[in-house]
């Protein structure tokens, strides 16, 4: 396992995975327990995570992420969903918001989940939310959020440059 530090420096998007390479149960189940344990809107955890492994729903996800293959390659694909019903009952008119943030943030602890297991992961946002929904059979009450492609890597990308941080703070 590595550090946290060096978890988060050394992520980065995999778009290419190794084909006969399953992701472990044990690792999947590490991935989503890491989500769950987010923080959350009044720990309400307005969001909803679809697990793709069927490779039918990874083609119908890959074809409503714009035709982005990887998504059908990869063993497995979590889609992350905004309770937005449930947030507006909760929160009134913050609460479409909140349930955004909550998925946001469930999804950003489920990457680093998966580079600590050593898997590799992509987070998809470009997307045809309908398309993306239909694939796994989501509630109208749910709004798709992003997608997050996991496997073992089949390439080893350069890290890309990152602003310096005197520019990033206000």
């Amino acid at each position: 396992m590595l550090d946290f530090f060096q978890t988060v420096r050394s992520r980065h998007s995999i778009r290419r995975y190794q084909p006969a390479r399953p992701v472990p149960r044990e690792h999947l189940h590490a991935i989503l327990e890491t989500a769950s344990a987010a923080p959350s809107a009044g720990d309400r955890q307005l969001y909803r995570i679809a697990v793709a492994e069927n490779g039918d729903t990874r083609a119908a996800l890959a074809a409503a992420a714009e035709r982005q293959d990887f998504v059908r390659q990869a063993p497995v694909c979590l889609v992350f969903f905004a309770d937005t019903a449930a947030g507006e009952r909760e929160f009134g008119d913050r609460g479409q918001r909140f349930s955004l943030q909550d998925a946001t943030i469930a999804a950003s602890y489920a990457q680093l989940a998966a580079a600590a297991t050593g898997l590799g992961s992509t987070w998809v946002g470009r997307f045809e939310a309908a398309g993306v929904a239909a694939a796994c059979r989501a509630p109208d009450s749910l709004e798709p959020v992003c997608l997050l492609s996991l496997g073992y890597p089949a390439e080893q990308p350069e890290l890309t440059p990152r602003r310096p941080l005197p520019e990033l703070l206000l």
